[in-house]
């Protein structure tokens, strides 16, 4: 007997860590629509040929994650290219200057972007009928250590970041009946683009150079001893992905080799 189809929505996949998530959800047997905005269109039809050459469908949906109706068309695309959604993560995160519009900015895309793509996803699935105890279909968002522990000079960040568990949690309450099981992934230092530009901004606070921040914290928060790589994410996503998850919900769980101890 054949598995039932599975698609994916992944936002922010054109690199890093979203990126990862794509790949290894076609590794996982999912069929991937990659989202990202019009600046990363290029990446995101690069990530798209990629999971195509695994033998995976794919499509690439342009859309800006803080726009409802661009989140909307977005899964509209996915649904009309790939079939019903199973489940949608929301990867998409910002970085730090802390102006009132960049304040702003950064609730836009890590709050309301998990809102938006949330209430979209979870109204296209149960309109879908397709959710069942049995196969439960799955909404994902990025979180952070600092959901758990703010870093300082992060502020603006890490309260994004904690609102985003308690949508988490609120969605996984109210979404229980519909069979739609909700849970965050909280990555912790990793060695992306985001995290070089901290490095840069902490560094120049603390009269460090390139690479010593993160270097610093490396030896001294984590416990293995090493920076996360965007692929240590997309191992835990792939679990959240799964079957194996399906008794889960309402959980933000943590992957940063050792910094937080929940």
């Amino acid at each position: 007997m054949s598995s039932p189809q599975r698609t994916a929505i992944v936002t922010g996949s054109a690199r890093g860590i979203g990126k990862a998530i794509a790949l290894r959800l076609a590794r996982d047997g999912y069929d991937v629509c990659v989202n990202d905005i019009p600046a990363n269109e290029s990446g995101a039809q690069e990530v798209a040929k990629e999971i195509q050459g695994m033998g995976r469908k794919s499509c690439v949906a342009i859309a800006d994650v803080s726009v409802y109706s661009e989140v909307e068309g977005m899964i509209q695309k996915s649904v009309k290219e790939l079939g019903h959604l199973n489940t949608m993560f929301d990867s998409s995160t910002s970085l730090l200057d802390l102006t009132e519009a960049d304040f702003e900015r950064m609730f836009r895309i890590n709050v309301f972007g998990v809102q938006n793509c949330y209430q979209a996803a979870a109204k296209q699935i149960i309109s879908q009928g397709n959710a069942t105890a049995e196969q439960p279909c799955k909404l994902l968002a990025a979180a952070s250590i600092v959901a758990f522990k703010p870093f300082a000079l992060l502020s603006h960040y890490s309260a994004s970041k904690w609102a985003v568990r308690g949508l988490t949690q609120a969605y996984a309450m109210e979404m229980a009946e519909h069979h739609i099981t909700v849970n965050a992934y909280a990555p912790g230092i990793v060695g992306t683009a985001m995290w070089d530009a901290i490095d840069e901004e902490l560094g120049k606070k603390a009269g460090r150079g390139k690479g010593e921040t993160i270097a610093k914290y490396s030896g001294e928060l984590i416990a293995l001893g090493r920076v996360s790589v965007p692929e240590d994410v997309a191992k835990l996503v792939g679990f959240l992905a799964s079957g194996d998850s399906d008794y889960i919900t309402g959980q933000t769980q943590v992957v940063d080799g050792g910094i937080i101890m929940t």
